[in-house]
């Protein structure tokens, strides 16, 4: 039996050529083939997918990036940052007599001569980075080896490897090769739509000179970025902020843009805007193949348990309550309210209010208080949620911090903001710091858009011209000494410690069940059967009555309350035990307000 002529890992673009010229054979028209994958997505899924692949595919980070072979099979996970439009290229083409494809692949693999017959096809370029603020442990260890060893250096020039030290760092030996030459010829095409003479030759790419950007949004730290190329897939699926799996062969060719020397060999012609365009020594390509959205389950590194079952459950809830009890200093009531904080999410909007939201701000706090319990407080959220990020509220950092997302019109990119943030982001923001000042233009911004977040988990997206809302699903924690001014939380709790402790470190397994149980439970349904309703009711009117104060924000903050309580202890439907606690959770709160 005569095996595969590839290697899924090694070689995926044998097997787009492969089932290209299988297409052929069949009788299909190439000229036709354009928005068709002809066979090689499925075949990617099934070995991906049914026959265990997936694992054995490096996935692209800082860590593994300098050992990744070019033109291999590898994984990138990551937030859409950036949506740069669309780009034209050769997909198919004449050599002599035989077709072939430039699909997912950035220079030609045969010479195309400027006569031969060619198609012109489309693909869609996103600008993807690591998820802002996404927690260690989330991140999947990739020790795959690819032919012994993933080890690797660019085949640069003889005259180009004299120049640089044999002991240099690749990201510093990268950075070198930042000569970037652009070409006007890039951007001309002749008007029956084929690319012009001036196009053809290897290391015309068009690539911006401007070194911010490359910049990358640097909210807790350094992020990998991507410009991932996707293929016949609609616009509908790939929304920004969005955190997908990309899939695909991996280019990250820095001769791309600086060997200029030989041009008997032909690049793919790309008609792109010379100011999105990004150095390619700088941000690696990714020819996606399969790209699938991700959840918060998806970066857990195990499940403990396949089903919810009570008894499971409610033992994973109460270990969790005394693990967050002993981080808030013996407070049982604010472990309580940070479970269900922990829990809450966007499951609806109406109108301005999105539904499932729980905003909360614990008081009573002070420099010295935060920097212990604070610190603790942090640990422990950036242990449970895989994307967490921390403020630190001051005057200046109001008057000097870029929140919103803007968009340059010169570089023609969306410039990312602090909360440009993915779904299920947790933000902890620390008040304790902030003094009496004067907040200039830019403070009266930020924290008008803060409020605008906090009370209806939107951002408003700067296009100079006009401000476009985005909607947004993040946990917004505020610490503060009193109640904040600048941003009103769904729940005020006075923070009441009793001890100061030093934490233990927590076994793995504890914190794999916890982070298992907080992803799964919040995605449960949540119903209130007709007699529930009726009690509901009757004590909705029972309180109006007995406080004029109560409003529906009030009414509508105890029913997510309510469905929160019975998430946590894996249920669906309210109970009349579970709709107690809720009330009486909110008694003993108003007593402390007191």
């Amino acid at each position: 039996m005569v095996g595969l002529p590839y290697d899924f890992l090694v070689n995926p673009l044998g097997a787009v050529r492969s089932t290209f010229e299988k297409a052929l054979a069949s009788g299909s028209d190439p000229t036709s083939l354009d928005g068709k994958d002809w066979g090689v997505i499925e075949l990617f899924r099934n070995f991906l997918f049914d026959q265990g692949g997936l694992s054995q595919a490096p996935v692209l980070n800082r860590a593994t990036i300098r050992r990744v072979q070019p033109n291999t099979l590898v994984r990138f996970r990551g937030m859409i940052q950036d949506m740069l439009g669309n780009e034209f290229y050769v997909g198919a083409y004449k050599d002599d007599s035989v077709w072939r494809t430039n699909k997912f692949m950035d220079v030609s693999q045969f010479p195309m001569d400027t006569s031969s017959d060619k198609k012109v096809w489309e693909r869609r370029l996103l600008y993807c980075v690591q998820v802002p603020g996404q927690s260690s442990w989330t991140e999947i260890s990739s020790e795959t080896v690819i032919n012994g060893s993933m080890d690797w250096e660019f085949p640069l020039r003889e005259k180009r490897r004299r120049e640089v030290d044999e002991s240099s760092d690749f990201m510093d030996i990268l950075d070198s090769n930042d000569e970037v030459q652009s070409s006007s010829s890039m951007k001309k095409r002749k008007e029956d739509g084929h690319p012009s003479h001036a196009s053809q030759s290897r290391g015309t790419l068009t690539v911006a000179t401007d070194s911010s950007m490359c910049k990358v949004p640097n909210v807790d730290g350094d992020y990998t970025p991507c410009l991932v190329k996707i293929y016949d897939s609609p616009e509908s699926d790939l929304k920004l902020n969005d955190v997908f799996e990309f899939i695909g062969v991996l280019t990250f060719d820095p001769e791309l843009q600086t060997d200029k020397e030989d041009h008997n060999e032909f690049s793919i012609e790309f008609h792109e805007d010379a100011l999105v365009q990004l150095p390619p020594n700088k941000v690696p390509r990714l020819h996606c193949l399969i790209h699938r959205k991700l959840a918060a389950n998806d970066f857990l590194k195990s499940s403990p348990m396949m089903e919810l079952k009570p008894h499971w459950v409610k033992s994973i809830r109460e270990d969790l309550l005394k693990h967050l009890t002993a981080v808030l200093g013996n407070d049982d009531l604010a472990a309580h309210f940070m479970l269900l904080h922990l829990l809450s999410r966007v499951h609806a909007r109406t109108e301005t209010v999105a539904v499932g939201k729980l905003s909360l701000n614990f008081t009573c706090f002070s420099k010295e208080s935060v920097s212990v319990f604070g610190n603790h407080l942090g640990d422990a959220i950036k242990n449970l949620i895989p994307f967490t990020h921390f403020i630190s509220l001051t005057v200046d950092y109001l008057n000097t911090a870029s929140l919103a997302p803007q968009k340059d019109y010169d570089t023609n990119r969306l410039v990312a903001g602090v909360l440009q943030l993915a779904e299920g982001s947790h933000l902890l923001i620390d008040e304790t710091k902030l003094e009496a000042g004067t907040l200039n233009s830019v403070g009266v911004e930020n924290a008008r858009l803060l409020k605008i977040l906090m009370e209806f988990q939107k951002v408003e997206y700067d296009f100079k011209f006009y401000k476009m809302d985005m909607a947004a699903d993040v946990q917004l924690l505020i610490l503060s000494d009193g109640k904040s001014n600048i941003l009103p939380a769904d729940l005020v709790v006075p923070f009441q410690p009793s001890t100061v402790d030093s934490l233990d470190s927590m076994p793995t397994e504890a914190l794999e069940a916890w982070r298992w149980y907080l992803a799964t439970v919040k995605l449960l349904p949540h119903s209130i059967e007709s007699e529930m309703q009726k009690v509901v009711e009757n004590d909705l009117v029972a309180a109006r009555q007995a406080d004029r104060n109560l409003g529906s924000q009030d009414f509508s903050r105890w029913l997510t309350m309510a469905r929160l309580v019975s998430a946590s202890f894996g249920e669906t439907c309210l109970s009349l035990e579970h709709w107690q606690m809720v009330k009486e959770l909110e008694r003993m709160r108003k007593e402390r307000l007191k």
